[in-house]
C-alpha cells in the first residue's frame, strides 16, 4: 500500500492507496500535528509499503518525512527534493511554483484533457493553466474564502467573526449574512470571471477541474461548468509514484 501526503496551511491530507484504489483518506490539522495522531490515523493500515510528501509548509516537512520513517520502517520520497514532478514547467522562475501546483497540474494532465485550469479552493485559492501541449504555464492566487473573512474580522472594528457557510440570500440583511454573501458570492464570480478570461487566452475547449476544501461552494455559486476531484493531489502523488519510483523499479 502506498501512504500519499499533502502537507497543507490549514490541514494535512493523507491518502492510503492500494493499486489505483484510494482506500482510505484523512486529514489532521496542520496547527495540532503530533506523531501520535499519525500513529492513530494509519493503525489500522500497518503494511504501507512506501510513502511521499508533498508539502508547502517547509517547517514541518522533515518533521513528518521522520516520523513516516519511524512508523512505516519504509521509504518517504519528499516531492521536490527527492522526486520531480515529470510535466514542462514554464513558470519565469520555476522554483517558485508550489510543490502541490505541480502535483495538481500533473493529474489533470494525467487524467483529463487539456487545456485546462485547476481551480484549488483552500487556504488560498489558485489557478493553475496547462497548455494544449500539456505544459505547466502558471496562474494566480489569491485569499481563500476562510481568509477573507478572518481578514474582515481582524481589519475591522466592527465586523464579527464568522464561519464559512452558505450564504442564505445574495441580498444579506445582517451583518453575518452580508458578510457571507459578499465572500461566498463574490469569490464564486470572481472566479468564473477569471477562468473565463483564461479560456479566452487559451482559445481552445478548456476543461475546469476543481478541488480543496470549499471548491463545491465555488461551484454552486459561479454557476460554472467543473469537474469536481476532491482527492486531485493525493492521486497526482500516487500517479508520480507510480511512474518515478515503480515504474523505475520495472524497467531496472
Amino acid at each position: 500500500m502506498l501512504l500519499t501526503i499533502d502537507i497543507g496551511n490549514t490541514n494535512i491530507s493523507g491518502g492510503i492507496f492500494k493499486g489505483k484504489t484510494l482506500k482510505c483518506q484523512f486529514d489532521i490539522p496542520t496547527r495540532n500535528y503530533k506523531k501520535t495522531e499519525l500513529i492513530r490515523k494509519l493503525k489500522t493500515y500497518p503494511k504501507i509499503s512506501a510513502s511521499i510528501i508533498c508539502s508547502v509548509v517547509p517547517k514541518l516537512t522533515a518533521t513528518v518525512h521522520h516520523d513516516l520513517k519511524l512508523i512505516t520502517k519504509r521509504n518517504v520520497y519528499i516531492i521536490g527534493k527527492d522526486l520531480t514532478v515529470p510535466i514542462v514547467n514554464r513558470y519565469r522562475i520555476p522554483k517558485q511554483v508550489g510543490q502541490d501546483r505541480l502535483v495538481n497540474a500533473y493529474a489533470v494532465k494525467s487524467l483529463y484533457h487539456t487545456p485546462a485550469i485547476v481551480i484549488d479552493s483552500g487556504t488560498a485559492i489558485t489557478f493553475d493553466v496547462i497548455s494544449k501541449n500539456q505544459a505547466y504555464l502558471g496562474g494566480l492566487i489569491f485569499p481563500g474564502m476562510n481568509m477573507s473573512l478572518n481578514a474582515l474580522k481582524e481589519k475591522t472594528a466592527l465586523l464579527p467573526q464568522v464561519k464559512l457557510e452558505q450564504p442564505k440570500m445574495l441580498i444579506g440583511q445582517d451583518t453575518k449574512n452580508s458578510m457571507l454573501s459578499g465572500v461566498v458570492f463574490g469569490t464564486a464570480v470572481l472566479c468564473k470571471e477569471l477562468a473565463e478570461k483564461i479560456k479566452l487566452l487559451l482559445k481552445k475547449n478548456t476543461q475546469i477541474i476543481g478541488t480543496g476544501g470549499n471548491i463545491y461552494l465555488i461551484k454552486k455559486y459561479s454557476g460554472m461548468k467543473m469537474e469536481i476531484n476532491k482527492n486531485l493531489t493525493l492521486i497526482g502523488l500516487r500517479l508520480i509514484y507510480e511512474k518515478k519510483v515503480a515504474g523505475f523499479r520495472k524497467k531496472s
